[in-house]
């Protein structure tokens, strides 16, 4: 998504709209405009609705105003759609960082998922429950809405037959679509919860190449954007959980690169002899370590070949590492868990974390993304490259310990 922006909120949860919102309510509102006539015939077919389409269509623009109601009106849906999820959510202990409203419909953002298969059956069907009841509702409006408000019973019509067909396509067992999800806490009644995931990701996948192929033969943009979401989200999610099961009981300490065998570099360090390091060593990012004769080393920064490429390379010897290193540091201490490790480093957009450590309590958390302050001590580094070798050796052997060291849980 691109940047959001809150709007208000609603049980105490900041609902929000990303920039993507704003192109496709325009766009849905002239659909439903551009369709006022076919609509109608359909709703005074199926409902017996008695809509006078002349009513509708006197004016060149009154299709486009019913249109843009009828678009808003469907947005609350899928607002109060994502509110069902969030609230069933919110009852378990899972608190809701948002519901951002975007080019696909709505988000609730849960800090945590939840891996017991009945909380996360019951949140996920809460959601096209509710856009049921909104349907249902929407159909109770239109049946005391007189015939003479056309537009009225339109945008009411509309919107009973479209929460419905919404509920209907979020069961579809496309995860991490809500069917998908329903999906998966069904699989998880009987096998583990990543197996379970990677089941029903790999479902969610076929389903979307079907609906990737179905919206290129009808031309359905918006099918075809579905699809996409739904794969890549399927595929991120099922590597998240695969991950964080193999990462159970694995520490930071376990997988950093450690100061014995970390590369560093002092405030002094001329920027051309930085970059030529980082040919030789193979390395792209480094902690800046001060000497002094009474403390001994200091992290004072970090600094990386991003923050050298900024300088000019007929200036690289006039400047130093002190001129360009970031002292807003990422740290997080060794005995943190290296799912939190990962999960900082995806939040901050960033590919490594300092691991440090204080004197007069090694065993405080430092997650909190803070700068190091005086008294921390730099253990070692975790960058991606470290978690995903370590990944990839727990998924072969079972255990990031040296053979004849079992891990074991504390």
């Amino acid at each position: 998504m691109m940047k959001s922006f809150r709007i208000g909120s609603l049980f105490g949860i900041p609902i929000k709209l990303d920039l993507t919102f704003l192109l496709v309510l325009p766009l849905f509102a002239y659909l439903i405009g551009a369709q006022i006539g076919p609509v109608v015939d359909i709703l005074n077919t199926s409902m017996n609705a008695g809509i006078d389409v002349d009513a509708l269509t006197a004016e060149w623009w009154l299709p486009y105003v019913v249109g843009l109601a009828a678009a808003i009106g469907l947005f609350v849906g899928v607002v109060l759609h994502e509110l069902g999820h969030s609230l069933t959510a919110q009852r378990y202990g899972f608190p809701i960082d948002s519901i951002t409203l975007w080019l696909f419909g709505g988000i609730a953002a849960l800090s945590e998922m939840p891996e017991d298969w009945k909380q996360e059956f019951n949140i996920a069907i809460a959601g096209p429950i509710v856009s049921v009841l909104v349907g249902i509702a929407s159909y109770l409006l239109f049946l005391v809405t007189p015939e003479a408000f056309s537009g009225t019973r339109f945008v009411l019509g509309y919107l009973a037959v479209l929460n419905v067909a919404l509920a209907i396509f979020n069961m579809i067992p496309a995860f991490p679509m809500d069917g998908g999800r329903i999906l998966r806490a069904l699989l998880a009644r009987g096998r583990p919860y990543a197996k379970a995931t990677q089941q029903a990701a790999g479902i969610g996948k076929l389903f979307a190449v079907f609906m990737g192929l179905f919206g290129l033969l009808a031309f359905n943009i918006i099918l075809i954007g579905v699809a996409f979401f739904v794969y890549i989200a399927a595929s991120s999610e099922a590597q998240q959980v695969t991950m964080k099961a193999a990462f159970q009981d694995v520490t930071v300490g376990d997988i950093m690169t450690s100061t014995g065998d970390l590369h560093t570099v002092e405030p002094d360090t001329p920027i051309s002899t930085l970059i030529q390091r980082m040919f030789t060593e193979r390395h792209t990012g480094y902690p800046v370590v001060e000497y002094d004769a009474f403390e001994g080393e200091r992290l004072v920064g970090l600094v990386t070949l991003s923050d050298a490429r900024g300088i000019d390379p007929v200036e690289r010897d006039a400047y130093t590492v002190e001129d360009v290193m970031t002292t807003d540091l990422q740290t997080i201490s060794a005995d943190s868990d290296a799912m939190t490790a990962i999960e900082q480093m995806q939040k901050h957009g960033i590919g490594r974390l300092l691991v440090v450590e204080n004197d007069e309590q090694r065993s405080v958390d430092r997650s909190d993304g803070e700068t190091p302050h005086e008294g921390d001590e730099l253990v070692g580094l975790i960058s991606r490259s470290d978690v995903m070798t370590a990944f990839d050796i727990v998924q072969k052997s079972g255990s990031v310990s040296p053979v004849g060291q079992p891990q074991t849980a504390d």
